[in-house]
């Protein structure tokens, strides 16, 4: 009610005479004494940055509102220095990239004669048999060394998956699975011989082709690109590193003459790293070819062919010198740790 008196009196009365008559009225109507100051109707809070040690921070504070000094690099990670403690570098992730083998050896030798083959070229190609028995000198093969030094990870991942194929196949079963998978390769290897060589006649154990027709055609894509076989399943040896193996090719890919390994999988390998040591065998045979007197030209590519039973296009992975080289490395380390082994 008194709140309506003075609002009907501010109508009628000067500036000077409102100002007079308003503040008998502010303690009986609170609502018309308004403030823009927060500190009349609440109490202000307590800050945590209430109390900074100022004597800490007056370094980077000069050097922020400073007009005459600018930071620099060497001035800010002095100042982080001082209020976080020093930067702790640790390893990277890469580190294992970083690794190079003990004693390097050359994957291309610029002194040996380099015969370059011709697409055309009609010779027969090189086929050294692997001689096996007591006579025999020990030398370590490639495949071999691969298997004992396989990096753990990549052994845990096979073992899983063994274990799993036992699990549903049983003891019995998966023997069985693991030689129809390795007589399916002898056999597409030979189906790729007779196609490649074809005055060559087929071995007595190769069995139906009917059975790798898929595969076969599989890869018939990358058949039309090769040329000039000048190897196929022969014995590559490298005499000053002391290991051998078995190449499943050597010819020219698109005008390139490559180390070519045929691969058989289950599952799609779209990409190189999906080969795991596959590329590491490449570069063992590609040195082994390079070094062996028995071979008078040398191998800067390789080719991997991923085939697949249900015919659908192989995976072509190619391998360029600078791949081969970075692979080369990781070859002799892995050649390095077992002889270590040994």
């Amino acid at each position: 009610m008194k709140c309506t008196q003075l609002l009907n009196q501010i109508r009628h009365v000067s500036m000077k005479g409102l100002v007079a008559s308003f503040f008998p009225y502010c303690a009986l109507c609170p609502v018309a004494c308004l403030s823009t100051s927060s500190r009349w109707s609440t109490r202000k809070k307590s800050s945590q940055y209430s109390s900074v040690d100022t004597e800490k921070y007056s370094s980077l504070v000069r050097s922020v509102l400073s007009r005459t000094s600018s930071q620099t690099p060497a001035s800010l990670k002095e100042e982080d220095e001082h209020i976080f403690g020093p930067i702790i570098k640790s390893k990277p992730a890469f580190a294992q990239e970083c690794k190079v083998p003990k004693s390097s050896h050359p994957l291309v030798y610029p002194d040996k004669t380099l015969d370059r083959p011709s697409e055309d070229e009609g010779n027969p190609p090189m086929r050294i048999a692997m001689q096996r028995g007591a006579s025999k000198v020990t030398v370590p093969s490639v495949t071999k060394i691969l298997q004992q030094t396989m990096p753990p990870e990549q052994a845990f991942y096979l073992e899983r998956w063994k274990e799993r194929m036992i699990a549903e196949l049983g003891e019995e079963g998966f023997k069985e699975y693991t030689i129809n998978i390795f007589r399916q390769g002898r056999r597409f290897h030979s189906a790729l011989e007779s196609i490649l060589i074809p005055e060559e006649e087929l071995s007595s154990d190769t069995g139906s082709s009917e059975s790798v027709e898929g595969y076969i055609e599989s890869v018939r894509h990358v058949l039309r690109e090769i040329r000039g076989v000048r190897a196929i399943e022969s014995v590559v040896q490298h005499q000053s590193l002391n290991y051998l193996g078995l190449v499943d090719c050597v010819a020219m890919y698109r005008g390139e003459l490559c180390v070519i390994d045929w691969k058989t999988s289950e599952k799609p390998k779209p990409h190189l790293r999906n080969t795991y040591d596959n590329p590491l065998q490449i570069a063992a045979y590609m040195g082994a070819i390079n070094d062996d007197g028995n071979y008078n030209y040398q191998v800067q590519n390789g080719l991997i062919v991923v085939a697949y039973k249900d015919g659908s296009p192989a995976h072509v992975h190619f391998m360029k010198h600078d791949v081969c080289l970075v692979y080369w490395n990781r070859w002799l380390i892995r050649l390095e740790e077992f002889k270590e082994k040994v």
